[in-house]
């Protein structure tokens, strides 16, 4: 026996709801001779007679409505599917594959995922916290969607690189340290200094601050996590270089002291992804959602 079609068998149940061909050629915009074919076809596949035709109205037969009961789910099911792949398309729902360190986990991400959140609760962003050489390396392998990354980053065929937000980079200071209004290299290389990881491009731009000054400093220790690095200045422990975040460093300036570094220094940060091309619905959503946030 040949499969259903879903076309001859919602004709057969807009048959039953209202009662004509006539009707029901009507409601589906169809002519009449079509929905009188896709009976007898489907009558023709099934083997069996469905409808009882009567001089004003048209009765189902005991097959009929047994196959009108078991369609209208197939039909609801149709539709359900075809709605979930179209909601999929247009980005609606998906899954989007998300790669960047704490520090932006915790200062800058939530506010983004809090709008998407809101303007497409169907979209699950699945966060992993990776360097930004490790975010780089997953977007080429195709096991990421999009990383937060350090910028500048060394370019890497079909993947897009768009800048999107420039911190300041900071002396967090012990509280009760004697410490210069502006902080100089040479002063901070003489303190017990936090670091953030050497793998890392936060750890790379402070060396590089360092070197241009003639200064080589070594760290007491080396972290990878922001909120811990500012708790152990607090503490004491020692002095450390951190982008400020506004809003989240307001509480910290009773703890520690925030403090302009001399010469400036800033970290650029980007939003990498593949090319446009390839991307489904869902990370362009997060993309955009993204560039909402975007400093001029």
């Amino acid at each position: 026996m040949r499969q259903l079609n879903l076309d001859q068998l919602r004709t057969l149940v807009a048959i039953a709801d209202l009662g004509t061909f006539s009707a029901a050629a009507q409601a589906l915009h169809l002519a009449q001779p079509t929905v009188s074919l896709h009976i007898s076809e489907l009558e023709s596949r099934l083997g069996a007679r469905l409808v009882a035709r009567g001089s004003r109205s048209v009765t189902l037969t005991p097959a009929g409505a047994a196959l009108v009961e078991r369609g209208r789910r197939l039909l609801r099911d149709a539709d359900d599917a075809v709605d979930a792949v179209r909601r999929q398309a247009e980005g609606r729902i998906g899954r989007v594959r998300l790669g960047t360190s704490t520090g932006v986990v915790i200062d800058l991400l939530p506010q983004v995922l809090e709008t998407l959140q809101a303007s497409h609760p169907g979209i699950d962003v699945e966060v992993s916290i990776l360097g930004s050489a490790d975010a780089m390396s997953r977007l080429a392998q195709g096991t990421l969607d999009i990383g937060l990354v350090a910028m500048p980053q060394p370019p890497l065929r079909d993947l897009v690189v768009t800048a999107w937000r420039s911190q300041p980079m900071m002396a967090f200071v012990p509280p009760k340290w004697k410490a210069p209004r502006r902080v100089t290299p040479a002063w901070l290389a003489a303190q017990p200094l936090i670091f953030n990881d050497a793998t890392t491009h936060m750890y790379r731009l402070a060396v590089e601050w360092f070197a241009n000054a003639g200064q080589a400093p070594r760290a007491r220790i080396e972290l990878n996590y922001d909120v811990a690095i500012r708790s152990l200045v607090a503490a004491g422990y020692g002095a450390a270089m951190l982008p400020l975040t506004p809003g989240t460093d307001d509480a910290w300036r009773e703890r520690v002291q925030i403090l302009p570094l001399s010469p400036k220094l800033t970290r650029h940060l980007g939003i990498a992804h593949r090319s446009k091309a390839s991307l489904d619905g869902a990370t362009e959503w997060v993309i955009e959602t993204l560039m909402g946030f975007r400093q001029a």
